[in-house]
């Protein structure tokens, strides 16, 4: 073997491997296709979910559906709690503590590498209980399913200030600290493998 065909070689095993770690799944309710990433045991969904459901709850940012495909759609609490596809659901706080936990370098949150170990956020800000859409690109909100009272459940926020990422998670505890949010406002959506 030549040097050309070794190196053309191992250029071919790294890109399949590469591939070969990256999952898919699509959404048999509309088509639309989720990558996946195995973090901790725990299988995510490494997209925001796109699913439009019938009713009201749901809004794509700016109401622009061109920001779908990059940023998702933003989901009411009680719509988010039902929207993941069958053998799906929505993550609870403590599955969000674990992931948090699981990343020790921050690049790994943003990383758009199709690699085992990257989360993919993508700042898709919200749009909050009185309906103005806020902090695209600046920030992103997910729900868990961890209901604090009839009118506030528990989120995840990924934010940036400065060029420092800062993850957290609301917590009934620290009602001082991040409280949780009002069930009318409209976050993103990751789902977690049953």
């Amino acid at each position: 073997m030549n040097k050309r065909t070794v190196t053309i070689s191992f250029t071919l095993l790294i890109t399949f491997l590469h591939l070969s770690a990256q999952q898919r799944v699509v959404d048999p309710r509309d088509g639309n296709s989720y990558k996946t990433v195995t973090i901790a045991g725990v299988t995510w969904m490494a997209e925001n979910l796109k699913h439009r459901p019938d009713g009201k709850g749901a809004f794509c940012f700016d109401n622009d559906t061109n920001n779908i495909p990059r940023y998702g759609i933003l989901y009411e609490w009680k719509d988010a709690m039902k929207v993941c596809p069958e053998g799906w659901h929505l993550p609870s706080g403590s599955e969000f503590r674990t992931l948090k936990n699981h990343f020790e370098i921050d690049e790994a949150w943003e990383n758009t590498a199709s690699g085992p170990v990257s989360f993919e956020i993508k700042l898709g800000g919200m749009q909050d209980h009185l309906g103005t859409f806020t902090e695209m690109d600046e920030s992103a909100y997910f729900w868990t399913s961890t209901e604090y009272s009839r009118n506030e459940a528990e989120y995840f926020s990924y934010m940036i200030y400065g060029e420092t990422p800062v993850t957290d998670i609301s917590r009934k505890e620290d009602v001082d600290d991040i409280p949780g949010s009002e069930k009318s406002n409209k976050y993103s959506v990751r789902c977690v493998k049953n």
